[in-house]
């Protein structure tokens, strides 16, 4: 599974304590997922708390954003 991330991403990530590994196992193994037009909406608990992460997916899986919730 091909994933990228955008810059926003990436700063979202350092600015918030999320990892990369946090990130990429919620996309391949969320809890919930919820789809809104083009976009893909996946939560998954991680030691810190639940994440919810929004992604698109093309030839591969563009991260767009992460946020704690």
């Amino acid at each position: 599974m091909n994933i990228q991330f955008s810059r926003h991403a990436r700063e979202q990530m350092k600015e918030r304590g999320i990892s990369e590994d946090e990130v990429i196992n919620a996309v391949k193994y969320p809890e919930k997922t919820d789809k809104i037009r083009n976009k893909y909406y996946v939560q998954k608990k991680t030691i810190q708390g639940k994440i919810e992460v929004v992604y698109v997916r093309e030839k591969y899986i563009k991260v767009i954003t992460v946020y704690p919730l």
